[in-house]
């Protein structure tokens, strides 16, 4: 699998839903921030999964900062990139927008970054096929993304010191 070119397998996926009442939090107008982290997290497995072909479990979110609230009845889109992949990683960057049905105003709530291993069925890691960034854009993302897997490896060492 690591040998098939990066431009066969898709880096991108986008999704859109409406945000229900059941998804509130405990004001009753806004969503529950659980809510956005349950979805962020599927769509960083959709996108991971679809470009290694495998199953993928979550090894770390990073900055999952909110920004802006998240009203309830509002659409959202989630737009989520592959922007690295290491031996068995895959970094995927998910941009989130808020849209209000009435007015169509839209409001960037937040982006963060996962981090999904590929993982076999008896959950062993399994290569992932290399990501070769392209555009200047996906240079760029590529670029940002091994400096935050290098700072995420300085905080693990800085941990365990602990």
């Amino acid at each position: 699998m690591a040998k098939e070119s990066r431009r066969e397998l898709p880096t991108k996926i986008k999704l859109t839903m409406l945000m229900s009442p059941s998804m509130a939090n405990f004001s009753g107008k806004n969503v529950h921030g659980g809510e956005i982290l349950k979805i962020l997290d599927q769509v960083a497995y959709a996108c991971a999964s679809q470009y290694s072909k495998t199953y993928v479990v979550t090894l770390s979110s990073d900055m999952v900062l909110f920004r802006n609230p998240i009203k309830i009845g509002s659409l959202v889109t989630f737009k989520a990139t592959l922007n690295y992949t290491g031996n068995t990683s895959m970094e995927i960057g998910i941009k989130v927008v808020s849209q209000d049905i009435k007015t169509k105003e839209k409001i960037h709530t937040n982006t963060c970054y996962f981090t999904m291993i590929s993982v076999d069925e008896n959950m062993k890691p399994v290569p992932v096929p290399k990501y070769i960034p392209i555009t200047l854009k996906e240079k760029k993302r590529y670029n940002k993304a091994l400096k935050r897997r290098k700072f995420r490896e300085k905080m693990i060492k800085k941990s365990k010191k602990v």
